[in-house]
């Protein structure tokens, strides 16, 4: 069983990849860890950071590209790490692009038989907001998608 775990950095992207680890020892498996940067968020906003979500004028302020490929690759190292502490060694892949949109063609295109992704568990208001990633891949997704909290 060929299994794709989405990285964030979270708790619940944690508890994924443990969890897929267990899946890959049962089933003898291979595991890739993703993360997706998306180059094309920008901030549209001043040079003072949003006070809240609910702020009159949209704004999104975000990190430099760099700083967020930077980010992203810890994450995907720390993934490693993870994995590495359960048994098991895995490949790492830095994406680029919206990440539901990004990690479900990847999955697709390099043949992987399923997704696992940490929820958060963002709820009310906030939730609605700010969506889901977990939520929009089982939407997406060709494949079997495991939700871990």
């Amino acid at each position: 069983m060929k299994s794709l775990v989405a990285a964030d950095g979270s708790e619940a992207s944690k508890n994924a990849l443990e969890y897929a680890a267990d899946i890959a020892d049962a089933m003898d498996g291979s595991i890739t860890v993703v993360h997706a940067v998306d180059p094309t968020a920008y901030d549209e906003g001043g040079d003072e950071p949003a006070l809240s979500l609910w702020e009159s004028e949209p704004r999104l302020v975000i990190e430099s590209v760099e700083d967020a490929e930077a980010r992203g690759q810890q994450h995907l190292e720390d993934a490693a790490d993870l994995a590495a502490e359960c048994g098991q060694i895995v490949e790492t892949e830095l994406l680029y692009g919206n990440p539901v949109v990004a990690i479900t063609a990847y999955a697709e295109e390099e043949g992987f038989d399923t997704i696992f992704v940490g929820h958060r568990g963002r709820s009310g208001r906030a939730g609605m907001m700010l969506g889901s990633v977990a939520k929009s891949l089982v939407e997406r997704a060709t494949v079997p998608v495991s939700v871990v909290r």
